[in-house]
């Protein structure tokens, strides 16, 4: 008869906890598990919120671990039950609800607080900290009902509820006591190149002040500071900080300092119990960060599973974070003192920054802004407390550092070392995927990604993960790591162009049918897909298939969240005229529109038309659409160039609007932004968009992939032109290589990484007769389309359909 099963319960249901059971279930450790947490929700990404604050994914989308897995795994979970003390002499988990379960072993992994601060209103309604999903929905909530909103501390939390905040349409103020943000991770240049960052996307700052007095009645008005000054705020977030959540330890008479101390194998004061994650103090440090506390759990798995193992001696305080878009990391020391000799560089046009500290010779700390491919080495470098040499100082620095003359490959995956995370959010290392890919046999990012968790939650590792793929697969990585556009296939991108072109396939159901896809009538992903790569192919003749269109696409305006529309007149360059701005006043006035907004790309919102009168909103500005809705280009941004400007060398304004009625209405692949600046001060940021052009004495200077966006990305440079003539050739080589080699949804920053600049340039600018023949076809394409506006004005069944029927 088998021996029964040692029993083990984990007290938390959190990311450091569940991956602990997720080490041991991976090493065979023979445990009947129970899992206890205080939420009413299985395990999910906490690393995520900010995410579903800013409306990019859902309460869904961040769960890491559904009910099925506990099912699958034979875990017993009870969700929405606090456990309140441990009986240590009769070896019994005790709850809220009054449950009494035994243990034999038992992991304490119950997180962190919000510290809130100890100020009078405190405790008012309207102040929140943010933790947890609990918090995220008050948050979502009150940007519904409020428009001003503060956030107290500038760190990375209270970063990040305050860009969501600011998507969700609130005015967010950031009050931080210092002058720096992040001054725990970031050194004074690189913080006030994030707060330059946030500002531009919409953030307020309040530096150095210190909260006194949240006023107002029941709920809060404003925050009153030490020097006398005050801030209207409807809604506060508390985001000072955190503290070890250590009430079930202190209770059960486990040693507590500022968190749960334990040894180097986890182990608490009390026998048979172990403690791991935020709730944990190890040699007199806790740890809010996400890979010490997967280093922690890794460490606590072997040691529960009879593995042996050497145990935790703590972790190289090195962070790298995105904040709103922006990709940050710090590593050991980064302010420098007279001891310390700096390495730095700084581009401002790239919004990049990059330092390294020495002590006597010796690197001890980096900081790097806005480029973090060199993180992985630096924290290397500084946990080996590695000596600099030329050849290190040429690697780490390289040309690619603020912007020298062309990309640098990021650090090689061959020098990584095997228990170096590579998905910080889920704690895999890069041994983890290796093991998958030689013991398995796994060949892409969608089996490592179910093996192992690496790239499931954020997904910002998964370029690390294909490089790693191609290290242990050799030559053989492409052709295995092949996959379809979606479930429905198994077809790739260019397998299906080029089924379509060789068949002569003229509809989505042709081809779904034809190449034999699995679900018949495709899915949300495919059928928008293969609409757009007909019309690529067969611009004259395609007729479009409403059907197979996203709703905003389909309405030729954007749906909001309270069913009504918004409606954004084309503005060639972003300039307009008198008479055109007072047709818009007096169309938003007629028909009640509830905002006019100025966007990012220089156009004027109509948000919140009634969708009946969306039709009469259009037939009465009598102007063509901005495409705000469409895979298409949006505007061309840009600044008022030599026609206005001391520094202007060319009509920056002149060319922004002749490419954007150039360019209008044509379908590609993913939305489209260029911009144009008549000089290299670039007032219209061209640095972050799809084209960027850039004006000087000789000619124009183009640049391709920039994204500024939810994945930020500078864009590249391209190539000199010296006429208007070269340039729109090149502008429209680029557009139609693009359209005709990128995979429906990818954004040019994507593409440009995946096809890679030089191929691109060779495609272009290597061949006159190959660009002409590219600048022919988008010509000919650009022939076929037509206002969308007008053509659904004009067909008055459609126009009934979808705006006069209840169903859209």
């Amino acid at each position: 008869m088998a021996a029964e099963r040692e029993k083990l319960v984990l007290i938390g249901n959190g990311m450091a906890g569940v991956g602990t059971i997720e080490q041991i279930l991976k090493l065979g450790g023979a445990y009947d598990i129970t899992v206890f947490g205080s939420e009413p929700h299985p395990n999910y990404n906490r690393i995520m919120l900010s995410y579903v604050l800013e409306g990019s994914k859902t309460i869904e989308d961040i769960i890491l671990n559904d009910l099925g897995w506990y099912e699958d795994n034979h875990i017993t979970l009870h969700t929405g039950t606090t456990v309140t003390r441990i009986d240590e002499s009769n070896k019994l988990i005790l709850t809220d609800n009054g449950l009494a379960v035994p243990y034999d072993k038992a992991i304490i992994a119950t997180g962190s607080n919000s510290f809130i601060l100890p100020v009078p209103g405190s405790t008012k309604d309207g102040v929140v900290g943010f933790r947890d999903i609990a918090d995220c929905d008050a948050m979502l909530a009150a940007a519904k009902q409020y428009r001003t909103a503060a956030v107290i501390g500038g760190g990375l939390l209270g970063l990040e509820a305050a860009k969501g905040l600011v998507n969700l349409g609130m005015d967010v103020t950031v009050v931080h006591l210092l002058e720096d943000l992040m001054e725990r991770q970031l050194d004074r240049t690189a913080s006030s190149m994030l707060q330059a960052e946030l500002t531009r996307q919409g953030v307020k700052f309040a530096m150095g002040k210190q909260t006194v007095e949240l006023t107002g009645e029941e709920r809060v008005t404003g925050l009153r500071f030490s020097d006398g000054s005050e801030l209207p705020a409807e809604f506060v977030v508390m985001a000072v900080g955190i503290k070890p959540n250590v009430q079930l330890a202190k209770d059960s008479g486990i040693t507590v300092n500022r968190g749960i101390v334990v040894d180097d194998y986890m182990q608490t004061s009390m026998a048979d119990v172990y403690s791991v994650g935020e709730c944990t103090e190890h040699r007199g440090t806790c740890y809010g960060l996400v890979a010490p506390l997967f280093e922690q759990g890794m460490v606590l798995a072997k040691h529960l599973s009879g593995v042996q193992t050497p145990g935790y001696e703590g972790s190289v305080v090195a962070t790298k974070l995105k904040i709103s878009g922006v990709d940050v990391f710090s590593a050991g020391e980064f302010t420098e003192t007279p001891e310390h000799t700096v390495i730095s560089a700084k581009d401002e046009w790239k919004r990049t920054y990059k330092k390294i500290l020495l002590k006597d010779n010796v690197i001890v700390g980096a900081v790097l802004f806005g480029d973090v491919t060199e993180s992985a080495n630096l924290q290397k470098l500084v946990k080996n407390s590695t000596e600099m040499t030329n050849e290190i100082y040429d690697e780490v620095m390289g040309t690619s550092c603020c912007g020298g003359g062309g990309a640098k490959k990021g650090m090689s995956v061959e020098a990584m070392a095997d228990e170096e995370i590579v998905c910080g959010c889920n704690g895999v290392t890069k041994k983890a995927i290796v093991d998958a890919v030689t013991e398995n046999g796994f060949t892409t990012v969608d089996e490592i990604k179910a093996c192992t968790g690496a790239t499931r939650s954020c997904g910002g590792c998964k370029p690390v993960v294909e490089q790693i793929l191609q290290f242990v697969l050799g030559d053989s990585f492409q052709q295995s790591a092949k996959q379809g556009i979606c479930s429905c296939t198994s077809l790739s991108r260019d397998e299906i162009v080029a089924e379509i072109t060789a068949k002569g396939l003229r509809t989505t159901k042709e081809v779904m049918h034809v190449l034999d896809w699995k679900q018949a009538e495709g899915c949300s992903k495919c059928r928008p897909a293969v609409n757009y790569y007909l019309g690529m192919i067969y611009p004259d003749t395609h007729e479009d298939e409403k059907e197979s269109r996203f709703v905003n696409e389909r309405m030729s305006a954007n749906i909001q969240k309270d069913g009504t529309y918004t409606v954004i007149p084309r503005m060639y360059g972003g300039v307009t005229t008198p008479e055109d701005l007072k047709r818009i006043a007096d169309v938003s006035l007629k028909y009640d529109v509830k905002v006019v907004k100025v966007t990012g790309g220089q156009r004027l919102d109509l948000i919140g038309v009634k969708k009946e009168d969306v039709p009469k909103v259009w037939e009465e500005l009598d102007m063509p659409s901005g495409y705000g809705y469409a895979k298409s280009l949006r505007t061309v941004k840009t600044c008022v160039g030599s026609q206005f400007c001391r520094f202007g060398t060319q009509d920056s304004m002149g060319m922004g609007a002749m490419l954007e009625r150039k360019y209008e209405r044509l379908d590609m692949p993913a939305k489209f932004k260029m911009a144009v600046n008549g000089c290299p001060r670039n007032c219209a940021e061209s640095c972050t968009k799809d084209i960027g052009i850039v004006g000087n004495d000789g000619g124009w200077e183009v640049f391709i992939g920039g994204n500024g966006g939810i994945k930020p990305r500078i864009a590249d440079a391209f190539c000199k032109v010296k006429t208007d003539e070269e340039l729109v050739e090149v502008c429209s080589a680029v557009i139609q290589y693009y359209r005709e080699t990128g995979n429906y949804l990818e954004r040019t920053s994507e593409w440009v990484e995946r096809m890679g600049l030089e191929h691109i340039q060779t495609v272009v600018m290597g061949n006159d007769d190959n660009r002409k023949e590219l600048a022919a076809r988008i010509d000919f394409a650009l022939a076929q389309v037509s206002d969308p506006w007008r053509k659904m004005l004009d067909d008055k069944n459609t126009r009934t359909a979808l705006f006069e029927e209840t169903q859209v």
